[in-house]
């Protein structure tokens, strides 16, 4: 199995939804990591996974849109908390649409809230 990874950082604010989470329920700001991981067992003609370059163009691209955002007031997060897991889950859903790898294999995103917690959101493709 082969594996290609690229990561980059974005400042985004949120504030959490229905619950009792203390200073978490107010606006604040997180330094986000964004790991995007493809693995696949087979290599294109050119040896590659996916050419790295378009997984960074689609990468900072979303780093541009969600960047510097108050999560909560994105289309995408309408109705929800906008928590990690549902982050992770709609940033892959929209790189894998960009990126559009071929043949078949699995498509993970990961992002860390700090230094210690993340979550995941993985698609099979």
């Amino acid at each position: 199995m082969y594996t290609v990874s690229v990561r980059r950082e974005l400042i985004a604010r949120h504030y959490l939804i229905g619950g009792d989470w203390g200073a978490e329920n107010d606006p604040h700001s997180h330094p986000y990591v964004i790991e995007v991981r493809l693995e696949a067992a087979e290599l294109d003609q050119h040896g590659y996974l996916v050419d790295i370059v378009k997984i960074e163009e689609e990468l900072q691209g979303a780093v541009d849109y969600f960047g510097e955002s108050m999560l909560n007031e994105l289309p995408e997060f309408e109705g929800l908390n906008p928590s990690i897991e549902h982050f992770s889950r709609i940033v892959c859903g929209r790189l894998l649409d960009g990126i559009k790898p071929p043949g078949s294999g699995r498509f993970t995103v990961r992002i860390w809230e700090n230094d210690s917690c993340w979550a995941a959101y993985v698609m099979d493709y």
